[in-house]
């Protein structure tokens, strides 16, 4: 064999090597290349309720970590189920993700007879955002005309005057909607259901007396409490919230041992989505929720932040399903 031949054999087998070295390493660029254009969070609410707030407040931190726009997008509808859907069926390419909740993972899949999506399959999650309680209140101006200044108070009135209370939610599904089905049941009183698309709508018609009263989540209805705009009677998480101490629990109010009807909102993405882009997701959010200016501003809101794994937030949606579905069926609620 000759110099030639052996120089040309080396030269034949270094490219095959190169070729072969850049096959194997190009889905690892390719996932590392992500993002190339803008992000979309779907808010399955309308603006103005804590799932739109915790959005925009971890949209731009992430804009800032990977260079391209992260937009909130908002679809409201079906108690969540119209953007969940959405999500559920856009491509897994990490392009469109969704701000979940309770009541879109947790709630739902008990509550409604036909489900357009499923919770568990459809979607990789991400990462828990933040835990908030929700927080019973009641117009201010009606609550202060009829005397009532707790939810003793509420109870004796509302059992004195069946049917004549209306309570507001931010659509069918929500755990501000299951709050006060719950509080229906344990208590024997009767009041109206009107769902609407979003805490803000909710929220600008309880403030404005076309309905009663609410179980919103704290961060939204903060504001229009601290503001004298509503009455707060109780929060309805197992421990008092460190936003708002002086509020009691809706068990320690109303002497109804066990209640408890909290809310969470984390994003996912659609199934089949990179593991490398879900896992740098959820590192930079966990990363945002740390700093001290985004972690007090969230627990002065009376919300809790988190930023666990991916595999801690599915562990999380497992027991909720099952952990509602027993509230579901206590209530009697059913949406069709």
């Amino acid at each position: 064999m000759n110099l030639h031949t052996t120089n040309r054999r080396r030269l034949i087998h270094a490219a095959c090597l190169a070729a072969l070295t850049g096959a194997m390493s190009m889905p690892a660029v390719a996932q590392s290349a992500w993002p190339t254009k803008p992000v979309r969070i779907v808010v399955p609410f309308a603006p103005g309720g804590t799932t739109d707030i915790l959005a925009r407040a971890v949209a731009p931190e992430l804009t800032k970590a990977f260079g391209q726009p992260f937009i909130v997008d908002n679809r409201a509808g079906a108690g969540g189920n119209v953007g969940a859907d959405l999500v559920a069926k856009s491509p897994g390419d990490g392009y469109t993700l969704l701000m979940g909740t309770v009541g879109t993972h947790g709630i739902n899949k008990s509550l409604y007879s036909k489900m357009p999506y499923d919770p568990q399959k459809d979607f990789a999650p991400i990462t828990l955002v933040a835990g908030v309680p929700n927080v019973m209140v009641m117009n201010a101006e009606k609550a202060a005309k009829l005397g009532i200044n707790n939810v003793a108070d509420f109870v004796k009135y509302a059992k004195a005057h069946p049917g004549q209370f209306s309570m507001a939610s931010s659509g069918n599904g929500t755990s501000i909607h299951l709050a006060g089905e719950l509080f229906k049941s344990q208590t024997g009183i009767f009041m109206t259901h009107i769902p609407y698309r979003g805490s803000g709508p909710a929220l600008l018609d309880l403030i404005g007396g076309n309905v009663d009263v609410m179980f919103d989540n704290l961060p939204s209805a903060m504001p229009q409490i601290k503001g004298g705009k509503l009455k707060a009677f109780a929060v309805t998480s197992a421990q008092r919230s460190t936003a708002m101490p002086e509020l009691p629990t809706v068990e320690e109010a109303g002497k109804l041992k066990g209640f408890e009807a909290s809310s969470w909102f984390g994003l996912l993405a659609p199934a089949g989505t990179p593991p490398d882009v879900v896992n740098r997701i959820q590192q930079e959010v966990a990363k945002a929720l740390a700093t001290p200016a985004i972690k007090e501003k969230m627990l002065a809101q009376g919300a809790i932040p988190s930023g666990n794994t991916p595999q801690e937030f599915a562990k999380l949606i497992d027991a909720e399903i099952g952990k509602w579905a027993k509230v579901v069926k206590a209530s009697g609620a059913k949406v069709d």
